[in-house]
């Protein structure tokens, strides 16, 4: 029990062997930037619609709800960060204090929830992007634009698209990260349109009934579980991103300051634009007319009249979408590196290139990874895994803060999380919770997943790690 239980020591988890080391070169707006570009995405564009269908106009309780939740991880991911400012979130803070067996499901999960993100906002993009050019007078064929499930051969622009922001990671942490801040402007510019055109239509009868399918989660007579907490369940997928700053605290000039700023700020920032935008479209429209369309917010202004400001908004996603491709994909290729680095994947993975400070073997097999999800994969009945795996690892987080409360109080934190004992079991009962109220498949695929991860450590993982060969990782 003991070897599955081995812990990294929290003293030398910023200690690295020269070639492994990424590069300090991100400040907090940088971080910043990276979570409001990772949170506002395809999530706000839309889940509104979405979120709408199954909870009426009770959506805007829905995102509260998963506001609420994921504010209180937040605050565990920022004190945890600061406290070991190494990347791999999650999987560290769980390798340092949980042991490596349980670092291994949480980093698994981690593996699954990038993985579908990013390729499922690949082939979001993609169907923007495809629609954008047929407005201007290109138009692709199906053959290359869907994968084989719906008729075609390859979803041609979700891999190229992959690959651009692979490369721009590849190029430095840096560069990618201004980008990406620019982008991230142009992102709630547009949003601020909508507000701006939706919130003066503000009428309070679209509210009416306010909560049509209840609060908890329920079968309805079509087969869809319906309800404030399913939705919320759903546009859970929405809110999360921050943890992918926790995933740059190695990268990081100042991670005692800088971590907490980008982590709570971002949140905080994201959620403020939510609930505006939430409250724009929901008292502009009655949810049944925009609940089932996959771009609601488009559809609104046009039934308002405003064709120019949905071409805005359509333009914006294509342009700004590839902000969440960046966060993500950042995110997972530095999960995949820690890991390679503690030998629980191949070595060979972790090597950073001495010219631009990035680990560009782990970023190619990550892309490579996400390009063939994103060209052939059906991803429409599979993408609420990543809620499930960013759940455990949330879970996993909160769990951390608490055991290190207790067995360690005295070491210095940089930054504390407030009424951590109040703070922490909402983390994890929240998530819990949220976890219950997903569609029944989804937590039978996470399951399955999970129990391939085992075998994978169990048959790999558990004898090649560092530790195991008596090595510091």
């Amino acid at each position: 029990m003991q070897s599955w239980l081995r812990r990294k020591s929290i003293d030398r988890v910023t200690v690295h062997e020269e070639g492994r080391r990424l590069v300090p070169t991100l400040s907090w707006p940088h971080l910043v930037a990276l979570g409001i570009g990772a949170i506002v995405g395809t999530g706000i564009y839309t889940l509104i619609g979405v979120g709408a269908n199954l909870a009426g106009p009770a959506v805007l309780l829905s995102f509260v709800v998963a506001g609420v939740v994921c504010a209180c991880a937040a605050l565990a991911y920022a004190e945890m960060a600061t406290l070991m400012p190494a990347a791999g979130s999650a999987y560290t803070y769980s390798y340092t204090v949980l042991g490596e067996s349980i670092a291994w499901v949480v980093g698994w999960s981690l593996i699954l929830e990038y993985s579908l993100v990013v390729s499922t906002v690949a082939v979001g993009w993609s169907g923007y992007a495809v629609g954008f050019l047929k407005g201007m007078g290109v138009e692709l064929p199906m053959m290359l634009t869907v994968g084989p499930h719906a008729g075609g051969l390859i979803n041609l622009p979700a891999v190229l698209i992959t690959f651009v922001v692979a490369g721009l990671l590849i190029a430095g942490t840096r560069e990618s990260a201004t980008l990406n801040a620019i982008l991230v402007v142009v992102k709630v510019i547009a949003l601020a349109v909508f507000v701006a055109i939706a919130l003066p239509q503000f009428d309070a009868s679209h509210l009416e009934p306010f909560m049509p399918y209840g609060f908890v989660k329920s079968m309805g007579a079509d087969g869809v579980e319906r309800g404030v907490m399913a939705a919320a369940a759903i546009i859970f997928f929405a809110f999360y991103g921050f943890d992918a700053i926790s995933t740059a605290a190695e990268e990081t000039k100042n991670p005692g300051r800088d971590l907490s700023i980008g982590i709570v700020g971002s949140m905080i920032g994201c959620t403020l634009i939510y609930i505006v935008v939430a409250a724009a479209a929901v008292g502009a429209m009655s949810y049944t007319v925009f609940g089932q369309s996959p771009e609601p917010l488009a559809l609104i202004l046009r039934e308002l009249g405003q064709g120019t400001a949905a071409k805005v908004i359509a333009g914006a996603a294509v342009i700004a979408l590839p902000t969440v491709l960046l966060a993500f994909l950042y995110g997972q290729s530095r999960i995949f590196f820690v890991m390679s680095r503690d030998g629980l994947l191949p070595r060979g993975l972790s090597k950073v290139n001495p010219r631009t400070g990035t680990p560009v073997a782990i970023t190619v097999f990550t892309a490579i990874l996400v390009a063939a999800l994103a060209g052939v994969a059906r991803l429409d009945e599979i993408a609420a895994l990543a809620n499930a795996g960013t759940l455990a690892a949330f879970i996993a987080v909160a769990v951390c803060l608490l055991v290190l409360r207790k067995r360690d109080p005295d070491r210095p934190r940089v930054f504390r999380t407030p009424a951590a004992w109040l703070v922490g079991p909402l983390a994890i009962g929240g998530c819990l919770y949220l976890f219950w109220s997903l569609p029944r498949t989804t937590q039978l695929w996470f399951l399955a997943w999970n129990a391939i991860g085992v075998v994978v450590y169990l048959l790999y993982s558990r004898r090649s790690s560092l530790l195991a060969k008596g090595s510091d990782a």
